[in-house]
């Protein structure tokens, strides 16, 4: 059994990660702030009216704060020991909200009742964590175990799918950050790195296609996908599969072929290059089949079927945006990789908070003095975009002494994950490190214009009860696993 329970109360202030706390006040105090400043309308002086922005916002601390004293009094085996009621209890919300009537901004990702808005996606992070670390955390659990794994991903995929259902495709996108998870626990890193390498052929190959190399009808951005195919496949062949001499002679083949049949096309008889490509990636298929029959080596027909597969990604991301992409998000593709200017359209909310992020220069132009958040040119600036209003009033020192409390508040999740006597802490304490780098790491990057806009808060500063809640819940469920994790177990 637990310790006793007059003890209880009396530990938990005592083991409680005090530090993580105070990061969590100073973000909140930062948050508020910058929701002030957002929200500001010239002339006003209460800042604590509930008609205002920043009123209703002292609302949602308060009862978050609340919230988090809840959740740590509430004993923290029932988070395991529920985990999966809570899982399915929220599945089975995001699946009902795809049908709810009101549909806000081209998506039905709210439940509204009365003045009361809320957004089931935000609280379903909390619920997935506690379901992967359950699953997880069960006796000989094993990433390289099929159904084990399957069961993991099947965890994070199911809500997804559910949200993508409400046409709310960037929180969808968040559920992404779990498979970090996944890689700490032993996913192989061919996995992650498979990711990373689509990542990059949709974006040069979109960004490249329309440009011809040359005098030749070969489009660029193809052509140096096949190539990156090519030697990727050779990285993984070298790396992963240990089977170095092999790769460096078939990488040495790739190369040499590519260089000749492009002189041929450049000064003798143009043709389109990625015919040839095409065929020498055949060829070197071909060549790694016969190595896994000759030495019954997988690595050989693991690498065949990621070159493969590439090549179907590849071919396939033109339909993905012409056929399964919402015309609004081929726009901020567009935009994002410089393909259209839209200044008036889907750029406009990039190209506005880059303007008020550059006029706060180095010192920024103090609290409630900005221009661009004041008269309103950025859209969304008090939730999606609110570090522009950061940028703008606390200027680049500002911006990084925020970034830098992100920053500690992570590294210390990690510290705290690391300790973690049993798995099920541990997981669930690297689901909130990915939630939480995930949604800075992308909502800067999106308000500076170095990432897609998908519509994400920033964690304790975005205005609104749901993000400010669920990212609290989130948090200090951890808190509380992390306060227990000295307790004894008597037989």
């Amino acid at each position: 059994m637990d310790q006793p329970a007059d003890n209880r109360g009396r530990n938990i202030w005592r083991s409680l990660d005090w530090l993580t706390v105070a990061l969590y006040v100073i973000l909140l105090v930062c948050g508020w702030f910058s929701v002030c400043g957002a929200s500001y309308t010239y002339g006003e002086t209460d800042f604590f009216s509930l008609s205002t922005r920043s009123g209703m916002q002292v609302i949602w601390i308060a009862s978050s704060i609340l919230l988090a004293f809840v959740l740590l009094m509430t004993d923290s085996g029932k988070y395991e020991t529920f985990s999966l009621v809570i899982y399915a209890f929220f599945l089975l919300l995001l699946i009902a909200t795809i049908f709810n009537p009101h549909e806000i901004k081209g998506s039905r990702s709210w439940l509204v009742m009365g003045p009361l808005r809320l957004q089931p996606a935000e609280f379903a992070k909390f619920a997935t964590a506690l379901m992967l670390a359950k699953v997880m955390s069960i006796h000989n659990f094993s990433m390289s175990n099929m159904r084990h794994a399957a069961a993991a991903i099947a965890v994070i995929v199911l809500p997804m799918l559910a949200i993508i259902g409400q046409k709310e495709t960037g929180s969808a996108l968040v559920y992404l950050a779990f498979f970090l998870v996944l890689y700490r626990e032993g996913m192989s890193g061919t996995i992650l790195f498979t990711g990373v390498a689509m990542v990059v052929y949709f974006v040069v190959g979109i960004k490249y296609d329309d440009i011809n190399l040359y005098v030749t009808p070969t489009s660029v951005g193809k052509y140096a996908v096949l190539i990156l195919i090519q030697l990727f496949a050779c990285g993984l062949l070298y790396i992963a599969c240990k089977e170095r001499k092999e790769a460096k002679r078939i990488a040495a083949a790739v190369l040499v072929a590519t260089l000749l049949v492009t002189l041929f096309a450049l000064y003798i008889v143009p043709f389109d290059l990625t015919k040839a490509l095409l065929v020498l990636s055949a060829l070197t298929a071909i060549y790694l089949i016969y190595l896994w029959l000759r030495t019954r080596i997988t690595g050989y027909l693991l690498v065949m079927f990621f070159a493969l597969g590439s090549i179907a990604f590849l071919y396939s991301a033109d339909y993905t945006m012409d056929n399964i992409l919402e015309s609004h998000q081929r726009v901020r593709i567009n935009v994002l990789l410089g393909l259209e200017e839209d200044l008036r359209g889907a750029g406009y909310n990039v190209h506005q908070s880059e303007i008020a992020i550059g006029s706060g220069g180095l010192q920024g132009k103090g609290f409630l003095n900005g221009t661009q958040t004041k008269l309103k040119y950025v859209p969304e600036q008090d939730t999606d975009f609110i570090f522009c209003t950061v940028g703008e009033e606390e200027g680049f020192l500002g911006s990084v002494g925020v970034l830098v409390v992100f920053l500690l508040l992570i590294l210390r999740l990690i510290h705290l994950s690391e300790r973690q006597p049993f798995a099920f802490g541990r997981v669930y304490g690297y689901c909130v490190v990915s939630i939480f780098l995930f949604h800075v790491f992308i909502n800067v990057g999106m308000v500076l214009g170095l990432m897609p806009v998908i519509g994400i808060p920033l964690p304790f500063f975005s205005y609104g009860g749901s993000s400010l809640w669920g990212f609290t819940i989130l948090l200090f469920i951890f808190l509380r696993i992390d306060a227990n994790r000295h307790r004894r177990l008597f037989s």
